[in-house]
């Protein structure tokens, strides 16, 4: 059982947003007719690849680190993530005046490493598939007397990543518009719970759907299940960015209250997806990034066919020559 009292509210939110003024961007909400065509609905992107860094992480972590105290902030932070969260946090450590420790998988992309350190971050590699990254961020934690930053089962990193949901909802209404469904590519769960949490309040009726690879599923068959459901060590995708092995304990609290279901796509689909971003949407979106796109365009429930539909694109750190062979193929 969670403790209600670790679980953020739509309050922590509000407050988050707060906190961020002035350190994230309002990120443009997008739309095509060729993507509405192909998806047999109206596609409305929240372009979170633009965001600073170049994804939404940076939400959560800059709302965590500024309630870090001015005593604390000398020993830095440690933080753990394939690469975008990593990101997020090296960028608000920098902005805070701290320093950070970045534990990331060998395999991470050199893009989201070199961003690390480009921020002045360190980063630490590890072997996803043998080496436990918790085990390695909490020794050098302790060792360096600094703070663990989780990538998402974190109140506040929760309360920050809902901040896309609050802004996403108010575009929406200024636009006169209401989403019928909302899709949020989902690895642990901080983001599509937080934005859950904003459309709790703001948007009730909007129905909210994970996104995830067909082959690490996690949330899908968690939510079928009414429990937390892991996936099987060594699973692989292309969408790096959101292979977590198992929904966090205060996202799935959230979760399984609040959202309708799972999707699931193909590494071709999120090819397609970038592909179909990039020429009508004129965005760099990767992998996992896009699989919320993926979803709408080749796996979307069929009480959301001629609704309106919410899509967020949640990153666009990409190596470049990847997204150029992604670019030139045609699966």
């Amino acid at each position: 059982m969670t403790d209600a009292a670790n679980l953020p509210t739509f309050d922590d939110v509000l407050a988050a947003a707060q906190r961020q003024r002035g350190l994230v961007r309002i990120t443009p909400v997008l739309s095509h007719a060729e993507i509405d065509a192909e998806a047999g609905a109206r596609i409305f992107v929240k372009a979170e690849c633009l965001q600073v860094t170049g994804s939404f992480k940076m939400r959560g972590a800059t709302n965590r680190l500024a309630q870090i105290s001015d005593q604390q902030r000398a020993a830095g932070v440690v933080a753990f993530s394939s690469g975008n969260h990593a990101q997020g946090v090296a960028r608000a450590a920098r902005l805070f005046g701290m320093p950070a420790v970045i534990v990331m998988p060998s395999d991470a992309p050199q893009v989201k490493i070199d961003g690390v350190k480009a921020d002045g971050g360190e980063v630490v590699l590890y072997d996803r598939n043998a080496e436990s990254r918790e085990e390695i961020s909490n020794r050098l934690a302790a060792k360096r007397g600094a703070i663990v930053v989780p990538s998402y089962d974190d109140k506040d990193i929760i309360a920050g990543q809902g901040t896309a949901g609050l802004e996403f909802a108010r575009q929406m209404q200024d636009a006169g518009e209401t989403l019928d469904g909302l899709i949020c590519c989902t690895g642990g769960g901080g983001l599509i719970t937080g934005i859950a949490l904003a459309f709790e309040r703001l948007s009730p009726e909007t129905r909210i759907w994970t996104a995830e690879p067909e082959a690490h599923d996690d949330w899908a068959r968690s939510l079928e299940a009414g429990e937390i459901v892991a996936n099987a060590p060594g699973t692989r995708s292309i969408c790096d960015a959101i292979l977590t092995p198992e929904p966090g304990k205060l996202t799935f609290a959230i979760g399984k209250r609040l959202l309708a279901g799972g999707l699931r796509i193909s590494d071709g689909d999120a090819r397609h997806a970038m592909r179909m971003a990039a020429r009508h949407l004129k965005i760099v979106s990767e992998p996992g990034g896009a699989a919320a796109l993926a979803a709408a365009l080749r796996s979307l429930p069929a009480e959301l066919k001629g609704k309106r539909v919410g899509v967020l694109v949640t990153g666009g750190n990409v190596d470049m020559a990847d997204f150029q062979k992604v670019l030139s193929s045609t699966d």
